[in-house]
């Protein structure tokens, strides 16, 4: 049995950030019906689709996943079409994939990258590089050492005693420097990292990693650039676990401000304001497509938590955001 160890420094900020997300998740308190967590499990898989594939370059809106999604025609380049229906097809069997095992991790690859690439669920045969935007950050080993060190990487992650919130962001950025497949990598660490904490608590199939490294794109390449400058992982682990940490600061606060003012919100209103928490540029029109409601009806519901003072907008239409008040 492999014996590797991934480098790791584990500093006070790691430490204190597992506990304050332990608190936190205590304290998290999902209240919502059956309902709603399917309104948000769906509207949350179409953003997190969308962010994902948007880092590596595609340019499809969330109307045009959701058309997808929901089979019609949608006037776009096949390929990043073909992106979003693997995707789609990943997101479906989400909790079917079990973390530690690497026979799921080559069959998700597989299905995300389906008639994208010949090797598909397959590990690479040839060398590359990790890129962040039109830069080389980091060249990854040899294609022959791969099938090693994916062996000894999840044969560490089925025996580390390291608590899943730090595993979770170890297995990330020790996968992504390995980069074992031709094509799909910064997805497919971005999925195995949001898979392993939903295997741990599944409040994290509602709150996906791929949709918060999206919002901190440069941050998340730094990380991994200063983590394989450091030969640490240090750095990616805070980077991961502050981002986290700061969505359930978010979620929680929305949460206990409802309980302290009495004020009793609709399943819509809750899940307007938890996608409003998450992306403060969103849309109209995004927030219908994403919670499988009508324009009109976001509209009102919009007016009815801008009454109780808990929502309003600031700037213009276009260039506009919307502030939660708290």
């Amino acid at each position: 049995m492999s014996s590797y160890q991934p480098p790791l420094t584990l500093t006070p900020k790691i430490l204190n950030l597992v506990a304050a997300i332990s608190e936190q998740l205590g304290r998290y308190d999902e209240r919502e019906n059956k309902a709603q967590a399917l309104r948000l499990r769906r509207a949350n898989q179409i953003r997190t689709i969308q962010g994902t594939l948007a880092i590596e370059g595609n340019s499809l809106s969330v109307e045009q996943i959701t058309a997808v999604l929901e089979g019609k025609p949608v006037i776009a380049p096949p390929r990043e079409v073909q992106e979003v229906k693997n995707a789609l097809a990943v997101y479906e069997r989400f909790a079917q994939f079990n973390a530690l095992k690497e026979e799921d991790l080559l069959h998700a690859h597989q299905l995300l990258m389906l008639g994208l690439i010949d090797e598909a669920g397959q590990y690479r045969s040839g060398g590359v590089g990790v890129m962040s935007g039109q830069e080389v950050i980091h060249m990854a080993p040899p294609a022959k050492q791969v099938p090693r060190l994916m062996r000894d990487l999840f044969a560490w992650l089925n025996k580390t005693e390291h608590h899943a919130l730090i595993a979770s962001a170890i297995f990330h950025y020790e996968f992504e420097f390995i980069h074992p497949f031709a094509d799909g990598n910064g997805r497919m660490g971005r999925l195995w990292q949001s898979i392993i904490l939903a295997n741990w608590n599944p409040v994290f199939a509602n709150l996906p990693v791929e949709s918060l490294v999206y919002q901190h794109q440069q941050a998340y390449y730094q990380a991994i650039a200063q983590s394989t400058a450091q030969t640490d992982c240090a750095a990616f682990v805070e980077f991961m676990l502050e981002i986290i940490a700061n969505t359930f600061t978010q979620l929680t606060s929305k949460d206990e401000l409802g309980k302290e003012l009495g004020k009793e919100l609709t399943d819509s209103q809750q899940a307007i304001l938890s996608l409003v928490m998450l992306d403060h540029k969103i849309t109209i029109k995004e927030l219908a497509a994403r919670l499988g409601i009508s324009t009109t009806a976001v509209e009102n519901n919009i007016k009815k938590l801008r009454e109780l003072a808990l929502l309003e907008r600031k700037g213009g239409r276009k260039d506009g955001f919307w502030q939660i008040n708290s």
